[in-house]
Protein backbone atom coordinates (compact mmCIF):
# COMPACT_ATOMS: atom_id res chain seq x y z
CA UNK A 1 0.00 0.00 0.00
CA UNK A 2 2.63 2.67 0.66
CA UNK A 3 3.10 2.69 -3.50
CA UNK A 4 -0.16 4.88 -3.17
CA UNK A 5 1.03 7.09 -0.55
CA UNK A 6 0.17 10.54 -1.66
CA UNK A 7 3.24 13.42 -0.87
CA UNK A 8 2.34 16.96 -0.10
CA UNK A 9 6.23 18.60 0.41
CA UNK A 10 4.94 21.79 2.48
CA UNK A 11 3.98 19.72 5.23
CA UNK A 12 7.71 18.23 5.92
CA UNK A 13 8.64 22.07 6.54
CA UNK A 14 5.73 23.49 8.66
CA UNK A 15 4.66 20.25 10.86
CA UNK A 16 7.55 21.51 13.02
CA UNK A 17 6.34 25.33 13.63
CA UNK A 18 2.81 23.76 13.98
CA UNK A 19 3.60 20.68 16.87
CA UNK A 20 5.24 23.62 18.71
CA UNK A 21 2.18 24.95 18.47
CA UNK A 22 -0.09 22.31 19.20
CA UNK A 23 2.38 20.83 22.23
CA UNK A 24 0.75 23.79 23.91
CA UNK A 25 -2.71 23.98 22.61
CA UNK A 26 -3.46 20.21 22.95
CA UNK A 27 -1.41 19.34 25.94
CA UNK A 28 -4.92 18.60 28.06
CA UNK A 29 -6.72 17.83 24.97
CA UNK A 30 -8.23 13.81 24.68
CA UNK A 31 -9.61 13.93 20.98
CA UNK A 32 -9.19 15.48 17.94
CA UNK A 33 -11.02 15.97 14.69
CA UNK A 34 -8.40 17.00 11.95
CA UNK A 35 -10.76 18.41 9.03
CA UNK A 36 -9.34 17.82 5.02
CA UNK A 37 -6.65 15.75 6.40
CA UNK A 38 -5.23 16.18 2.93
CA UNK A 39 -2.18 13.56 2.69
CA UNK A 40 -2.33 12.17 6.16
CA UNK A 41 1.12 13.03 6.53
CA UNK A 42 0.08 15.94 8.98
CA UNK A 43 -2.35 13.12 10.94
CA UNK A 44 0.75 10.76 11.11
CA UNK A 45 3.52 13.32 12.63
CA UNK A 46 1.21 15.23 15.26
CA UNK A 47 0.11 11.58 16.15
CA UNK A 48 3.28 10.28 16.98
CA UNK A 49 4.54 13.42 18.82
CA UNK A 50 1.47 13.54 20.96
CA UNK A 51 0.17 9.61 21.99
CA UNK A 52 -1.97 11.53 24.29
CA UNK A 53 -4.18 12.38 21.92
CA UNK A 54 -6.72 10.47 19.36
CA UNK A 55 -6.27 11.85 16.25
CA UNK A 56 -9.08 11.56 13.95
CA UNK A 57 -8.90 12.05 10.45
CA UNK A 58 -11.31 13.04 8.18
CA UNK A 59 -11.59 14.59 4.15
CA UNK A 60 -13.57 14.10 1.08
CA UNK A 61 -14.05 10.00 0.81
CA UNK A 62 -12.12 10.37 -2.52
CA UNK A 63 -8.71 11.14 -0.53
CA UNK A 64 -9.40 8.32 2.53
CA UNK A 65 -7.28 5.60 0.39
CA UNK A 66 -4.45 8.00 0.19
CA UNK A 67 -4.43 8.81 4.25
CA UNK A 68 -5.56 5.60 5.13
CA UNK A 69 -2.24 4.14 2.77
CA UNK A 70 -0.09 6.86 5.18
CA UNK A 71 -1.80 5.86 8.75
CA UNK A 72 -1.65 1.92 8.10
CA UNK A 73 1.88 2.33 7.52
CA UNK A 74 2.59 3.92 10.67
CA UNK A 75 0.10 1.44 12.76
CA UNK A 76 0.02 4.43 15.71
CA UNK A 77 -2.70 2.84 18.55
CA UNK A 78 -4.09 6.77 18.65
CA UNK A 79 -4.25 6.97 14.73
CA UNK A 80 -7.75 5.18 14.02
CA UNK A 81 -9.05 4.69 9.95
CA UNK A 82 -9.68 8.30 8.37
CA UNK A 83 -13.37 9.01 7.68
CA UNK A 84 -15.38 10.68 5.44
CA UNK A 85 -16.39 14.22 5.64
CA UNK A 86 -17.62 16.73 3.26
CA UNK A 87 -18.12 19.91 5.72
CA UNK A 88 -21.58 21.03 2.99
CA UNK A 89 -23.43 18.03 3.78
CA UNK A 90 -24.58 15.84 6.45
CA UNK A 91 -21.55 13.14 7.47
CA UNK A 92 -19.83 15.17 10.15
CA UNK A 93 -18.51 12.02 12.31
CA UNK A 94 -21.19 11.42 15.72
CA UNK A 95 -18.26 11.27 18.62
CA UNK A 96 -17.77 14.85 20.70
CA UNK A 97 -14.27 16.35 20.03
CA UNK A 98 -12.09 18.44 22.64
CA UNK A 99 -10.28 19.98 19.73
CA UNK A 100 -10.38 20.56 15.59
CA UNK A 101 -7.30 21.16 13.51
CA UNK A 102 -7.13 21.95 10.17
CA UNK A 103 -4.27 23.26 7.79
CA UNK A 104 -4.40 24.85 4.49
CA UNK A 105 -7.98 23.94 3.87
CA UNK A 106 -9.80 27.70 3.80
CA UNK A 107 -8.43 28.79 0.60
CA UNK A 108 -9.40 25.33 -1.13
CA UNK A 109 -12.92 25.51 -0.03
CA UNK A 110 -15.41 27.39 -1.70
CA UNK A 111 -16.42 30.24 1.42
CA UNK A 112 -19.91 28.39 1.53
CA UNK A 113 -18.41 25.50 2.49
CA UNK A 114 -16.17 27.54 4.86
CA UNK A 115 -19.66 29.04 6.34
CA UNK A 116 -20.67 25.61 6.46
CA UNK A 117 -17.39 23.94 8.19
CA UNK A 118 -18.27 26.87 11.71
CA UNK A 119 -22.01 25.90 11.01
CA UNK A 120 -20.87 22.07 11.65
CA UNK A 121 -19.07 22.95 14.68
CA UNK A 122 -21.03 23.07 17.29
CA UNK A 123 -22.78 19.42 16.98
CA UNK A 124 -18.99 17.85 17.56
CA UNK A 125 -17.15 19.87 19.61
CA UNK A 126 -17.17 19.29 23.74
CA UNK A 127 -17.74 22.70 25.76
CA UNK A 128 -14.22 23.14 26.27
CA UNK A 129 -13.18 22.60 22.81
CA UNK A 130 -10.15 23.80 21.54
CA UNK A 131 -9.90 24.69 17.73
CA UNK A 132 -6.91 25.75 15.72
CA UNK A 133 -6.95 26.60 11.90
CA UNK A 134 -3.22 27.10 10.20
CA UNK A 135 -2.65 28.64 6.76
CA UNK A 136 -2.45 32.26 5.28
CA UNK A 137 -5.28 34.73 5.79
CA UNK A 138 -5.35 38.72 4.96
CA UNK A 139 -5.77 42.05 7.38
CA UNK A 140 -8.17 44.21 6.89
CA UNK A 141 -8.69 43.34 3.11
CA UNK A 142 -4.75 43.38 2.33
CA UNK A 143 -2.27 40.30 1.97
CA UNK A 144 0.29 40.69 4.52
CA UNK A 145 3.60 39.72 1.92
CA UNK A 146 3.94 39.71 -2.04
CA UNK A 147 4.34 35.87 -1.91
CA UNK A 148 0.66 35.86 -0.12
CA UNK A 149 -0.86 38.18 -3.13
CA UNK A 150 1.29 35.97 -5.68
CA UNK A 151 -0.36 32.43 -4.19
CA UNK A 152 -4.07 33.88 -3.95
CA UNK A 153 -3.84 34.51 -8.01
CA UNK A 154 -2.66 30.88 -8.38
CA UNK A 155 -5.23 29.85 -6.04
CA UNK A 156 -7.93 32.07 -8.30
CA UNK A 157 -6.36 31.22 -11.35
CA UNK A 158 -6.81 27.36 -10.77
CA UNK A 159 -10.24 27.30 -9.68
CA UNK A 160 -12.14 30.56 -9.42
CA UNK A 161 -13.69 29.52 -5.75
CA UNK A 162 -10.31 29.77 -4.04
CA UNK A 163 -8.72 32.25 -2.39
CA UNK A 164 -6.98 33.48 0.72
CA UNK A 165 -9.19 34.68 3.63
CA UNK A 166 -9.96 37.77 5.24
CA UNK A 167 -9.35 37.05 9.31
CA UNK A 168 -11.90 39.21 10.18
CA UNK A 169 -14.73 37.46 8.13
CA UNK A 170 -13.66 33.85 9.40
CA UNK A 171 -13.31 35.51 13.23
CA UNK A 172 -17.22 36.26 12.44
CA UNK A 173 -17.77 33.01 11.65
CA UNK A 174 -16.11 31.24 14.90
CA UNK A 175 -17.67 33.96 17.07
CA UNK A 176 -20.98 33.40 15.96
CA UNK A 177 -20.83 29.61 16.95
CA UNK A 178 -19.69 30.93 20.30
CA UNK A 179 -15.82 30.48 19.98
CA UNK A 180 -13.50 32.49 21.33
CA UNK A 181 -10.36 33.65 20.02
CA UNK A 182 -7.32 32.83 22.02
CA UNK A 183 -4.23 33.67 19.84
CA UNK A 184 -3.86 34.25 16.70
CA UNK A 185 -0.21 33.21 15.91
CA UNK A 186 2.64 34.49 13.28
CA UNK A 187 4.00 31.33 11.32
CA UNK A 188 6.91 30.47 8.74
CA UNK A 189 6.21 31.91 5.38
CA UNK A 190 3.51 34.19 6.01
CA UNK A 191 1.04 31.76 7.46
CA UNK A 192 -0.84 32.14 10.71
CA UNK A 193 -2.01 29.77 13.46
CA UNK A 194 -5.24 30.86 14.64
CA UNK A 195 -6.73 29.39 18.27
CA UNK A 196 -10.46 29.45 19.26
CA UNK A 197 -11.64 27.91 22.64
CA UNK A 198 -14.96 27.33 22.99
CA UNK A 199 -16.41 28.37 26.67
CA UNK A 200 -14.97 30.44 29.78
Amino acid sequence: MTSCKPHAPATERNRGPILDVLRVHFANRLRVLEIGSGSGEHAVHFAAAMPWLCWQCSDLVENLPGIDAWLDEAALPNLPAAVALDVAGRSWPVLGFDAVFSANTLHIMAWPDVEAMFAGLPAVLEDNATVVLYGPFNYAGSFTSASNAAFDQSLRQAAPHRGIRDFEAVAALAEAVGLRLAEDLPMPANNRCLVWRRGD
